[in-house]
């Protein structure tokens, strides 16, 4: 039977520290698309490898928030990355609250490769209690991001070494793939043949047919078993986009569905 790779249960330490400074703002970019934050603006401000005079923060982005009566408003982020090997230092918290104190967002977060320093964190809990500030202050370390993030970004920016399911586990899930079609499309002529709409096979086509079927019967499980992966349209769509993609890492074209 087709098996699930559980790579999030295998991938549970990422590096961030193989990305370059700019290389994790952009991380973390995608990240917040990932999240369905909007209008997200990274205020890289060039084209270089560093991101000068972005105003304390290195992205601007907007959450859609729904409260219990459903009504619907937009809450302003500034995101500040803090890309560092070591534990991030208070004085490098100061730049975004005090950014966020004169333009006020709902929110000032730091997206934090590693982790915040006990003094940035004491810092934080000092400036909430005598500040009172207008605005939520969050912040994301290592774990967090760990949590958060999906396996697409992990293999994009390469942040573990994700294993990838070998050729003899694409074949077998080719096979299972290709018999389930074609099972089904047998079920469909014998309906079309009884209603009319299809001519009768050849008798020696139709014994090997059916013989061939009754092989993955008892290869399945029986008919129900051969067909539970599918109940409507959408579903029987999704068995033969799966196959297509199967064949095409195996090296045929897009949309090969010959059975």
């Amino acid at each position: 039977m087709i098996e699930s790779h559980p790579l999030r249960c295998i991938v549970k330490d990422l590096n961030f520290n193989r990305l370059p400074d700019t290389t994790f703002e952009q991380f973390t970019f995608d990240l917040l698309h990932q999240m369905r934050f909007v209008n997200i603006d990274w205020r890289k401000g060039s084209g270089g490898k560093s991101s000068p005079a972005d105003r304390g923060r290195d992205i601007v982005a907007y959450q859609d928030r729904v409260d219990v009566d459903n009504s619907h408003h937009s809450e302003k982020w500034f995101v500040d990355c803090k890309h560092y090997k070591r534990g991030v230092p208070p004085t490098e918290l100061q730049n975004l609250l005090s950014w966020a104190e004169a333009e006020r967002p709902d929110v000032a977060l730091f997206v934090v490769s590693n982790f915040l320093s006990n003094g940035s964190k004491d810092y934080l809990e000092n400036y909430r209690r005598n500040n009172r500030p207008p605005f939520k202050i969050k912040y994301w370390e290592k774990p967090q991001l760990e949590r958060l993030v999906k396996t697409h970004l992990i293999r994009k920016y390469e942040l573990a070494d994700i294993p990838m399911r070998s050729v003899k586990e694409i074949l077998r899930a080719e096979e299972e793939f290709f018999d389930r079609i074609w099972y089904d499309r047998k079920l469909v002529l014998q309906a079309n043949i009884r209603e009319g709409k299809e001519k009768e096979s050849p008798p020696d086509i139709k014994k090997g047919m059916l013989s061939a079927m009754k092989e993955l019967e008892a290869k399945y499980g029986g008919r129900a078993a051969l067909c539970k992966y599918y109940k409507n349209d959408f579903e029987w769509g999704m068995m033969n986009g799966k196959l297509s993609a199967l064949r095409w890492v195996l090296g045929d074209e897009w949309d090969m569905l010959d059975t």
